[in-house]
């Protein structure tokens, strides 16, 4: 039997292996490896993620009081997590090499289903977009079986651990909210917004995707039109990085003189078409990771991962590893990261650096709006979607329809049934994203009324952000609308914001 620790003990270990995974999956997410080799850095620490251990961990938070508690409750779930993981390793390893192994013929070359997948949001050619991504869903559906092997495998385990067999109610606890009046909220909020979001709909829909466009186009389309690739020469590939740069010292952010800060910007065939930031060992290693193929969404892509990595590379060292690192969801870092990306909502950020006239720069600020009302919708709609699939997961297939229904009737475009777990992050993350949204239009409204409608370029902005950078993962979402005043639920600030008036 393996060695219990002390807490301190499986803190320290714990960083060990937690900073392994993550370079493991930074290579494989960047297209540096071709297989993932998760399963045999699971195998070396399998001493550490016991049940003895996780047992050990919840005896010591059961007798901690206030910091203390949650610090030890935070070390239980990562020890809970690592046994899941450990179990689950090869299996997991095997679906993600199958998945990167997995080729695309499309038009007499064999793509990498990944780089299909990039490829939609720069096809010119309205039914070549429609053939490709049909193409890539078939092959991204026949991973479906192995996908809900793992889920199933994967839920049954952190029932265990956790002793609470529902997982809606065990993802409440975690997060310490309540899914559903969140779920209420959000519904309130985007029938607010339907009438003003159906007229802006036609609109970009007419100018992005050209007559030729069906009435509610298949969902394929929607990478091409999150670029705008029809104004893409205006937000050139190669103006990316330095724009955004200096549009981070406008707010008093230097991303640049972070030594923390490493950015992998190539393109490589087997990259992700996702952006991200991989916080291997905060605030020494971050990874800020992206895909630029030209365009607005490379921009905002870059600034919303910047937050997060300024974030991480900005908080004090001196914390504790677990607040550090660990947090009980991503909500928190969310709401920076949206915060810097909505500095593309500002009509005078397009005409300061791409000569635009006012005019010009007022509707590119109305197309981001416009992009930002969509992504909202449609993750208000997963977040209905995903607290049926979870409440009925023993007939999880059962909501496949659910799935593709509620997303048409958020956004009107056709969703696959088949892409209803391809498009799934765990433990409800779009619940953290959801609650991204109406913090950082609370902390916008909060900002223009302490530093001034033009805190975008204002270097005010970026202190008032370094201090909670500085607080790392400690702060729950819901504490950072306690100090502005508001209301956790509150999205009055929200529907401001994305209704046109």
């Amino acid at each position: 039997m393996a060695r219990v620790r002390t807490p301190d003990e499986f803190e320290a270990e714990l960083a060990r292996y937690l900073y392994e995974r993550a370079e493991e999956g930074r290579a494989v997410r960047v297209g540096e490896k071709e297989t993932s080799e998760q399963a045999e850095i699971a195998a070396r620490y399998a001493h550490l993620f016991t049940r003895e251990q996780h047992a050990a961990l919840l005896e010591a938070e059961e007798a901690a009081r206030g910091e203390a508690r949650e610090r030890l409750y935070r070390l239980r779930e990562a020890a809970a997590g690592g046994v899941i993981v450990g179990e689950l390793a090869e299996e997991s390893d095997k679906l993600e090499n199958s998945v990167l192994a997995e080729r695309v013929e499309f038009r007499g070359e064999a793509l990498p289903l990944r780089s299909a997948q990039a490829q939609l949001a720069i096809l010119a050619e309205y039914a070549a977009r429609d053939e490709l991504g049909a193409l890539a869903s078939d092959a991204s559906a026949r991973f479906n079986c192995p996908r809900h092997g793992l889920m199933q495998k994967a839920e049954a385990l952190d029932a265990e651990l956790s002793g609470d067999p529902d997982p809606v109610a065990r993802s409440a606890a975690r997060k310490n909210i309540d899914l559903h009046a969140l779920a209420d909220a959000l519904a309130a909020a985007t029938r607010a917004q339907d009438e003003s979001w159906q007229a802006m709909r036609e609109e970009w829909l007419d100018r992005i995707l050209g007559p030729e466009r069906e009435a509610e186009p298949a969902s394929y389309h929607v990478a091409y039109l999150r670029r705008m690739s029809p104004l893409a020469e205006s937000y050139p590939k190669d103006r990316c990085v330095p724009i955004c740069l200096a549009t981070l010292v406008g707010l008093g952010l230097d991303l640049a003189a972070n030594e923390g800060i490493r950015l992998d910007l190539d393109d490589r065939p087997q990259k992700s078409p996702r952006a991200c930031v991989i916080a291997s060992d905060p605030p020494a290693v971050v990874h800020l990771i992206t895909r630029a193929q030209g365009g607005l969404h490379d921009y905002q892509a870059f600034l919303h991962e910047a937050g997060h990595a300024l974030h991480y590379a900005g908080l004090d060292a001196e914390l504790p590893y677990t607040f550090r690192r660990l947090s009980r969801d991503h909500a928190l870092t969310e709401i920076y990261s949206f915060l810097v990306e909505s500095v593309t909502r500002e009509p005078g950020w397009h005409a300061a650096h791409f000569g635009l006239s006012d005019a010009d720069a007022a509707e590119r600020a109305e197309a981001t709006r416009f992009l930002e009302l969509l992504l909202f919708r449609r993750y208000a709609a997963k977040l209905a979607y995903e607290l049926e699939f979870w409440a009925d997961f023993e007939n999880a297939s059962d909501h496949a329809q659910t799935y593709a229904d509620y997303l048409r009737a958020a956004v009107g475009f056709r969703y696959r049934p088949d892409g209803y777990l391809a498009d799934m992050d765990g433990d409800f993350y779009s619940a953290d994203y959801l609650r991204a949204w109406i913090r950082t239009a609370q902390l916008r409204a909060h900002l223009r009324e302490t530093i001034g409608d033009d805190w975008w370029r204002r270097p005010e902005t970026g202190e008032l952000l370094r201090a909670l950078f500085a607080e790392g993962t400690r702060p729950t979402s819901e504490e950072i609308a306690d100090r502005i005043g508001r209301d956790p639920l509150d999205t009055a600030p929200l529907v401001e914001e994305l209704v046109a008036v």
